[in-house]
């Protein structure tokens, strides 16, 4: 066959893959939404701020008397402070993850209803990148946020205890901690009716805290309000957080029990998010 009837070479275009496609795109809305952050400081400066305030009343005016109630053999006084900050450092990280939450929440609603995501679904924008922009953005936010109280809670005298390993174990369970509390919240957003309204849905979130082993000894607790603080999330969650910060060995029921709260939870909230957000708009 000569040149001039050889056929000519076929060239083949690759499409790009949906799944190439989606990461893209969930790269770009995660990008969006970490630039809000970066552009509304003061509001990452509030979610801060208020978890450090609320440590520092709690350690310095109440911690004196608490901290005799949190560990024995410790009189009342600066033994007790000191014994409280121990006690009381992981629920305030976790109470941390849940502030982020409340202000994911209300980022979503007002993508929902500022109409920008009416328009997104008019472009070939993998629709798991709208939400998941927020979800990735506020697991950073929530890490960063929870090692900035960490800080403050070091310059205040405690000291965890932690090996490399517990660090680490430590790291991927608050990133999975706030991954549901992420999903949770951004449902939240998208099925609420209002800005306003997505606000104080997350505040369940908040309760939970206070009403688990955060603050207090459950064992402390009359026995109805025992009963539910030994069976709700938050409790073996703020449990595995404390066992991991102190070094101390964590108990595989309970840490167990806190990962398939986490887990589960981030499923529900998916599923909810992902409902909320292909309901038809009016």
């Amino acid at each position: 066959m000569t040149a001039a009837t050889a056929p000519a070479p076929v060239r083949v275009h690759a499409e790009p893959s949906l799944l190439g496609g989606a990461a893209r795109d969930l790269a770009t809305m995660t990008r969006r939404s970490l630039l809000r952050m970066l552009r509304n400081p003061s509001m990452t400066v509030l979610l801060v701020s208020t978890p450090v305030v609320l440590l520092l009343v709690f350690v310095y005016v109440f911690g004196g008397a608490f901290g005799a109630g949190v560990a024995s053999g410790v009189r009342p006084g600066a033994a007790g402070r000191a014994a409280y900050l121990d006690y009381i450092t992981p629920a305030v990280l976790v109470l941390t993850a849940a502030s982020i939450a409340q202000s994911t929440a209300i980022s979503v609603a007002m993508d929902m209803k500022g109409g920008i995501v009416t328009r997104l679904r008019t472009t070939p924008v993998a629709s798991v990148a709208v939400l998941g922009g927020h979800v990735v953005a506020a697991v950073v936010q929530t890490l960063l946020a929870a090692a900035a109280v960490l800080g403050v809670a070091v310059l205040m005298g405690f000291r965890p205890g932690a090996d490399a390993a517990g660090w680490l174990g430590l790291v991927g369970f608050f990133a999975l901690f706030g991954l549901m509390l992420t999903w949770l919240s951004v449902a939240m957003g998208a099925a609420a009716r209002s800005v306003e309204s997505a606000s104080n849905t997350p505040m369940i979130l908040l309760l939970l805290i206070f009403l688990g082993s955060g603050f207090v000894p459950v064992d402390t607790m009359p026995t109805p309000v025992r009963v539910f603080a030994e069976h709700q999330p938050f409790t073996p969650v703020i449990e595995t957080v404390r066992g991991l910060l102190s070094g101390s060995p964590v108990p595989a029921t309970t840490a167990w029990t806190a990962v398939a709260w986490c887990i589960g939870l981030a499923v529900l909230g998916w599923l909810w998010a992902r409902s909320a957000y292909r309901r038809p708009r009016v």
